[in-house]
C-alpha cells in the first residue's frame, strides 16, 4: 500500500501514534494493558492497535536491549504476534521492536531506531510494507499480517550478503550488455573489455541513485518508480521489442529527464506521460557519458532489468544519517563498500577505510588548520589568557573523551557508545585495587579483568588504573590553563571537534567570527583594493569512493552551520539596539544569499563540496563512485522534491588520473624545457592559459553557488576543450623526459593510457598558485613498486628506493601542500621501522615542523576488515615553522569489542629520531620514552658489542618470530618428524657471544619484558632479526658484582624452567617445540628488575609493566601471575642481598 510519506513523518516526529496506525497505516483501535514485572519494578505497555490480531504496543520509556527481550517474553504469554514501540517523547527517540519467531531457530530480535531530528526513511519505508490498504481489507489474515511485519522488521545484514550478491548480480548484468569489443587477454586469461566493466558500473551507479531517490518518492511520488516503468514499457512495447526499456525509456530519464530542466526537455507526450512528474539534477552524473558516445550501438535486454530490480528489491534503500545507524540496511556507505570490496578489488592496493579513521585524521588536520589560520587574521582572541582557552579552564572534562574518563567523568556507555552519563564524582576503587595504588607490593590481581562500572572492554585493573590517571592529569593540566597551543589537542588527544564548535558558537568577537567564516568559506572582495581569499582546501589524492572526503564534510559541515547561526545571533542582538547601518553587514550578506535556497543544509553541503573538496583517483569508476555518494549525501538532506535544487557539477573537483604522474607545479614544467630554448618560450604562454582556464573555472563555481544558476553543457564542454588542449601540450613535454619519441603518434599514445598523467599545475591551477592545498588527507594504495613498475615508470622522487608507492604518494602529498598545511594519511606500518622507508621517514622529519605517529597491529583485531589484516600506522603532519617534534604511540593491538572507543584511547610520547638510528619507536608513555632516550644518550655499548665475530661455544638460538613473548634458549626447544625422531629446528636463527657470562646475562635480559617492549617499539609485531635485539643499549661490563652473581645464578634457573614450560604444535606433520615464555614471567621479571636498576628505569618499570599488559592482548590463564605472588619469590631469589619496601625494591640502595 502507498502511504502520504509526509504526514507519516510527521506522526513519528509529533509520536502521535493513534493518526499513525488508524489513518495511515490500516489498523484497527485496540485497547488492552500489560502491567511486565522487571525486576523490583513494573513496565506499563499499551496496546494502540492490531490487525488481526498482531497487536502494536507502546512503552513511554526506553530500556536496554537485555530488558526489552526480558519484556518481550512476558508479552510473549498473553500475544503471541506483537511489536512494541519504545518511545521516549523528551528525548525525541524511539525504538521499534520486534522478534522474529520461526520453528527450530533460534529468536531474533530486530531494533528499528527513530530519531525526530532525522528523517526517518528507514522506518517508514518498513511500515509502508505493514499498511493496508481498503481493498485488502476483506482477505488479509493474520499470517499475511505477520509475513508483512518480517518482512518490515527482517531486513539481513548488508555489507556481506549484499556484497556475495552483487558481485553475482554485476557479472551476469555484465554479460548482457552488447555493443562493445570483445574480451581481451589478461594475465593469461580473457577478460571483459575496459570499458565494458566500466559501463557495467555506470549503469548499475545510476540505478542505485535512483533506487535512493525513489524511495524517497522523488520520482513522480512513486515509491517503486523503476519497477513499475519497465512494467508499463513492456505493456504498451512488448516484452524485449528492441530493448526496449532501456533505448526507449532508460536513457532518456537520464540523460532528458533527470539531466535537464523541464523547459528543456523534448519528449513526445507518450515519454513524457511515462516518464512523469520528476526532478531536474544534473550534476553531470546523467548527462551523455564519454561511453554512449564512443559505443552508440549500445543494447541492454529488458530481463536483465528485471533481474537487477529483483535483487534490489530485497533490500531497504533509504538516506538517512540519524544517530547509531545500523549496518541492516542499504545506505550510501554501503557504495562505497561495493566499489572497494568489488569494482576495485584491492588491485590497486586500496582498501575501504572506516569511518573512525577517517574522522580521526579528519578532524586532527583540518581542525588545526583552521585554528592557525584564524589566529594569523585574529592574534588577540589566541593569548594564553583569552576567552577561547578560558572554555577549558572553565569545562575540563567536557574535552575529555568519555571513554577516557568511564569511571571518573562519565559512565561510558558500552551499549550505543554515545550516551555518556556525566560524574559528580569518580567511582571509588575497590580497596583491594586502591591499596596497590601506591604500594607496588600489594598489586594483587591487577592483570584480571576490571568489571563494567570501572573499565572499558577488555581493561583489566591495571589498565584501568592507569587511564583513571591519565584523565585526572588531563583535568589538573585543562584546569590550570596549561593548554593554549592548538597542537595539543592532538598530542593529549583532547576532543577538538567539540571544542572548535564551542569556541565558534560562544565567541563574543565578531572578528574571530570572521576569521573562522573566511578560513573555512573564503572571502568574495568588496573592495576593489581586496583580493579574492579561498576557503580551506582539501585533498585526496588517491580517494576511492571518497571516505575521507566524506569525513571533512561532516566536520565542515558542522563548522559552517555553527558560524552561520553565531552570524544570526550577532545580527539579531543589534535588533533593538542603534547600530551603524554598515555592522554586520557582511554577515547579513551571507545570511540573505543563504535565506535564498529552500533547504539550508543542503547548500550548506553543496557550497562545500564545490568549493572545500577535491579528490583525485587514478580509477575512472572510483571518480564516479566518489561523485554518487557526495550527490546521495546532499538528496539525503530534502525532505520534499520541490526542496530539490540541481546538483552541483563537480566534474572539474573530483578527477581521474595518476597522482604520481604529471607536473605539480610552473617549475617542473620550466625544468623540462630547460634544455629546449625553442620549448622554453612558450611557458609564458602556457602560464597565461592555465590562468584564463583557472579564471573559468572560478566562475564555473560561482555560478553554482554565490550567482545561484546553473551552468550549460556548452559551458562545460568548452572548458573542457581549453583544459585538454593545456593538458596535451604538457603531455608532450612529460613525454619527451621519460624518453618518448612524441612525433610517433603510437608510442606517445601508448605512452599516455599506461602513464595517465595529471598535471596538478594545471588542473587545479587557482589552489597550486596559492602554494597549494590546506589539507591532504586519505589512504594511498599500498602496493609493491615492482608490480607498478610493469604499468608505468616514476621519475624524480626522493623516495624513489621506497619498495611501495605508498612513499611516493607521502611525497607528493608534501610537494601539494601549504607552507602552513596540513597532512594525515593512514599506511602501514613499515613507516616506522624498515630500513627501506629510510628516505621517507627522513623526508617527513624534514619536511614537517611536527609529527604524530600512532601504530595499530593486526592480531587479535585490525583496522582494516578481517580479510585484509594490514598492520598500520597514522601519520598527522604539521608545515610550518620552528622548533621540530615527533610523537608516537605504543604499538596498539585490541580486541574488536574496544574497537568503538580505539581512537579516544591514543597516548602520544615526544621522541627524537636520533637514538632509534631514524626509526620511529612505538612507546607512547613519555617517561619511558625519555628514560629510553637518556639510555641511549648514556651508553655507548648495545647488545651487538658483546656479539663476537667468529663462532664461538656461548651461543644464543632466537626464534625467528614472535607474538606474545621472545623466544631465546641456550638449547633449542625438541623437534620430532612423523615417526617420532629428533630433527633439527627451521625456526631459529642463532649468536654468538665472546664469553659464557656475557651469554647468560644476555639471555635473562632478552627473554624478558624489558627486551620485548623495546622489540614492539622498534621492529614490525612479527619477525625477530638480529638488529632488533643487537641494539639495545646496555653495558653488561659496567654492572655491579652483586648484580652480576645474582643475575648469573638464575640464568640455569630459567633454563629450566623454559623446558619445563614446552609447549608443542603441529605443523605439516612436525611436532614442533616450543617453550612459553609467558609462564616464566616470575622469574624474568625479577632478573628485569635486576637490569631497569642498573639501566636507569627504576621509575619507569610501572611503564613498561604497563605496555607489557597493553600489549599482549591473548588470554594466558595462569601465565599471568600476581605481583602478590612475585614479591616473596624476588625476596627469596634475592637472598637478602636486596631490600624491599612499600615504594618497590631497592637495588644497591636504589629505590624503586
Amino acid at each position: 500500500m502507498k502511504i502520504n510519506v509526509g504526514e507519516v513523518r510527521n506522526c513519528l516526529k509529533s509520536f502521535d501514534f493513534s493518526t499513525l496506525f488508524y489513518e495511515h497505516l490500516g489498523w484497527d483501535k485496540h485497547q488492552a494493558t500489560l502491567h511486565i514485572p522487571v525486576g523490583d519494578n513494573t513496565v506499563t505497555l499499551t496496546a494502540i492497535a492490531q490487525k488481526r490480531g498482531f497487536v502494536a504496543f507502546i512503552c513511554r520509556s526506553i530500556f536496554d536491549r537485555p530488558t526489552r527481550l526480558m519484556i518481550d517474553n512476558q508479552v510473549t504469554k498473553s500475544i503471541r504476534e506483537h511489536f512494541v514501540i519504545y518511545a521516549d517523547e523528551p528525548s525525541g527517540q524511539q525504538v521499534w521492536h520486534w522478534v522474529r519467531r520461526e520453528a527450530g531457530k533460534p529468536l531474533a530480535s530486530r531494533d528499528i531506531r527513530f530519531d525526530v531530528s532525522q528523517s526517518g526513511d528507514p522506518l517508514i519505508q518498513r511500515l509502508e510494507r505493514i499498511a493496508v490498504s481498503i481493498e485488502e481489507e476483506e482477505k488479509i489474515t493474520l499470517p499475511d499480517i505477520v509475513d508483512r511485519n518480517r518482512e518490515a522488521f527482517d531486513v539481513d545484514k548488508v555489507t556481506k550478503k549484499f556484497y556475495e550478491r552483487f558481485k553475482a548480480e554485476h557479472t551476469t548484468f555484465l554479460k548482457l550488455i552488447e555493443g562493445f569489443p570483445p574480451p581481451i587477454e589478461v594475465g593469461g586469461k580473457l577478460e571483459p573489455h575496459p570499458d565494458l566493466q566500466w559501463y557495467t558500473s555506470l549503469i548499475l551507479n545510476r540505478l542505485m541513485f535512483v533506487y535512493f531517490i525513489q524511495k524517497k518518492g522523488f520520482l513522480d511520488g512513486d515509491t517503486d518508480y523503476l519497477r513499475n516503468r519497465l512494467t508499463m514499457v513492456r505493456q504498451a512495447r512488448g516484452k524485449d521489442k528492441f530493448q526496449s526499456f532501456y533505448r526507449y525509456f532508460l536513457l532518456r530519464l537520464f540523460h532528458d529527464g533527470l539531466g535537464k530542466p523541464l523547459e528543456e526537455r523534448k519528449l513526445d507526450p507518450v515519454l513524457e506521460k511515462l516518464l512523469g512528474k520528476i526532478p531536474y539534477l544534473d550534476g553531470g552524473f546523467f548527462e551523455v557519458h564519454k561511453l554512449e558516445i564512443d559505443y552508440p550501438d549500445i543494447e541492454i535486454p529488458d530481463k536483465a532489468f528485471e533481474k537487477l530490480f529483483d535483487f534490489f528489491d530485497c533490500y531497504s534503500w533509504h538516506l538517512d544519517e540519524r544517530p547509531g545507524q545500523a549496518d541492516n540496511e542499504i545506505n550510501p556507505d554501503v557504495v562505497g563498500y561495493i566499489f572497494e570490496k568489488y569494482i576495485n578489488q584491492k588491485q590497486m592496493g586500496a582498501y575501504y577505510t572506516k569511518e573512525d579513521i577517517t574522522e580521526y585524521i579528519s578532524k586532527y588536520t583540518l581542525i588545526p588548520y583552521l585554528f592557525d589560520a584564524a589566529r594569523k587574521k585574529c592574534a588577540i582572541a589566541f593569548n594564553p589568557d583569552s576567552p577561547l582557552w578560558r572554555l577549558l579552564r572553565n569545562d575540563p572534562d567536557r574535552y575529555i573523551y568519555p571513554a577516557v574518563g568511564h569511571g571518573v567523568t562519565y559512565d561510558y556507555d558500552w551499549i550505543n557508545h554515545r550516551d555518556h552519563k556525566r560524574r559528580t564524582e569518580p567511582l571509588s576503587l575497590p580497596a583491594e585495587i586502591e591499596a596497590g595504588v601506591k604500594d607496588v607490593s600489594k598489586r594483587d590481581g591487577w592483570n584480571k579483568p576490571a568489571p563494567e562500572a570501572y573499565a572499558l572492554p577488555t581493561e583489566t585493573w591495571r589498565e584501568v588504573v592507569a587511564r583513571r590517571e591519565r584523565c585526572m592529569e588531563l583535568r589538573e593540566k585543562l584546569g590550570k590553563g596549561e593548554v593554549h597551543e592548538i597542537n595539543d589537542f592532538i598530542t593529549l588527544n583532547l576532543d577538538i571537534w567539540q571544542f572548535a564548535r564551542d569556541v565558534i558558537n560562544n565567541t563574543e568577537e565578531p572578528e574571530l567570527l570572521r576569521a573562522f567564516w573566511h578560513t573555512i568559506a573564503g572571502k568574495i572582495p568588496e573592495k576593489s583594493n581586496e583580493n579574492t581569499e579561498p576557503g580551506i582546501t582539501i585533498l585526496d589524492p588517491t580517494c576511492g569512493s571518497g571516505a575521507f572526503l566524506f569525513a571533512a564534510l561532516r566536520i565542515l559541515e558542522t563548522l559552517y552551520s555553527d558560524c552561520l547561526e553565531r552570524m544570526q545571533r550577532f545580527v539579531e542582538d543589534m535588533a533593538d539596539k542603534p547600530y551603524h547601518p554598515g555592522q554586520y553587514s557582511d554577515f547579513r550578506k551571507v545570511i540573505g544569499q543563504i535565506e535564498k535556497h529552500p533547504n539550508v543544509t543542503y547548500f550548506i553541503i553543496k557550497s562545500i563540496i564545490i568549493n572545500n573538496l577535491f579528490g583525485v583517483d587514478i580509477m575512472e569508476e572510483a571518480v564516479e563512485i566518489c561523485k554518487l555518494r557526495l550527490f546521495l549525501k546532499l538528496v539525503a538532506q530534502v525532505e520534499t522534491v520541490d526542496q530539490i535544487e540541481p546538483l552541483p557539477d563537480i566534474d572539474f573537483n573530483i578527477r581521474a588520473g595518476n597522482t604520481l604522474v604529471g607536473f605539480a607545479s610552473l617549475d617542473q614544467v620550466k625544468q623540462s624545457m630547460e634544455s629546449d630554448w625553442v620549448s622554453l618560450q612558450s611557458l609564458p604562454r602556457i602560464e597565461e592559459e592555465a590562468e584564463s582556464v583557472d579564471r573559468a573555472f572560478q566562475q564555473f563555481r560561482k555560478q553554482q553557488t554565490i550567482h545561484g544558476g546553473r551552468v550549460t553543457i556548452d559551458d562545460k564542454q568548452e572548458l573542457m576543450k581549453r583544459l585538454a588542449k593545456l593538458d596535451n601540450e604538457l603531455d608532450r613535454y612529460l613525454a619527451k623526459e621519460y624518453g618518448v619519441n612524441v612525433d610517433k603518434q603510437n608510442d606517445f599514445r601508448v605512452w599516455k593510457e599506461s602513464h595517465q598523467p595529471f598535471h596538478w599545475f594545471v588542473e587545479f591551477y587557482g589552489i597550486m598558485n596559492k602554494n597549494g592545498f590546506a589539507i591532504v588527507i586519505g589512504n594511498p594504495p599500498y602496493i609493491s613498486k615492482v608490480k607498478v613498475q610493469r604499468l608505468y615508470k616514476l621519475h624524480n622522487y626522493i623516495t624513489v628506493d621506497c619498495p611501495d608507492i605508498y612513499a611516493n604518494i607521502l611525497e607528493r602529498a608534501s610537494s601539494f601542500l601549504k607552507p602552513t598545511g596540513r597532512t594525515g594519511m593512514i599506511v602501514p606500518l613499515s613507516l616506522t621501522f624498515s630500513s627501506a622507508f629510510s628516505s621517507l621517514r627522513g623526508l617527513l622529519f624534514s619536511t614537517y615542523t611536527a609529527n604524530w605517529f600512532s601504530s595499530f597491529a593486526r592480531i587479535p583485531a585490525a583496522l582494516f576488515n578481517a580479510e585484509v589484516r594490514v598492520r598500520n600506522t597514522i601519520h598527522i603532519g604539521a608545515a610550518g615553522s620552528g622548533e621540530r617534534k615527533q610523537y608516537s604511540t605504543v604499538l596498539h593491538r585490541w580486541f574488536e569489542s574496544a574497537r568503538p572507543h580505539l581512537f579516544w584511547n591514543i597516548r602520544y610520547a615526544p621522541f627524537s629520531p636520533g637514538p632509534y638510528k631514524g626509526l620511529i619507536p612505538k612507546i607512547g608513555f613519555p617517561a619511558l620514552s625519555a628514560a629510553y632516550e637518556s639510555l641511549f644518550s648514556n651508553t655507548e655499548h648495545t647488545v651487538a658489542s658483546f656479539l663476537s665475530q667468529i663462532r664461538t661455544n656461548y651461543v644464543l638460538y632466537f626464534k625467528k618470530s614472535a607474538y606474545n613473548w621472545l623466544n631465546f634458549c641456550r638449547r633449542l626447544p625438541p623437534c620430532f618428524n612423523e615417526k617420532g625422531g629428533r630433527i633439527d629446528h627451521t625456526q631459529f636463527g642463532s649468536v654468538a657471544f665472546r664469553d659464557k657470562d656475557t651469554r647468560d646475562l644476555a639471555f635473562l635480559l632478552l627473554n624478558g619484558k624489558l627486551m620485548y617492549v623495546f622489540w614492539a617499539a622498534i621492529a614490525d609485531d612479527f619477525h625477530v632479526t638480529q638488529w632488533m635485539f643487537a641494539d639495545f643499549p646496555i653495558d653488561f661490563d659496567s654492572m655491579s658484582s652483586e648484580q652480576c652473581s645474582v643475575l648469573l645464578t638464575m640464568a640455569p634457573q630459567l633454563e629450566a624452567l623454559m623446558e619445563a614450560n614446552t609447549s608443542y604444535k603441529l605443523n605439516a606433520g612436525k611436532k614442533v617445540g616450543n617453550f612459553n615464555l609467558a609462564k616464566c614471567r616470575s622469574l624474568t621479571d625479577v632478573s628485569d628488575m635486576v637490569f631497569a636498576e642498573h639501566m636507569g628505569f627504576t621509575d619507569v618499570w610501572q611503564d613498561i609493566e604497563l605496555a607489557y599488559s597493553q600489549i599482549v592482548r591473548t588470554n594466558i590463564g595462569d601465565a599471568t601471575e600476581s605481583e602478590e605472588l612475585k614479591w616473596p619469590r624476588f625476596c627469596r631469589q634475592l637472598e637478602g642481598r636486596f631490600v624491599l619496601n612499600s615504594g618497590g625494591f631497592m637495588v644497591s640502595g636504589f629505590p624503586g
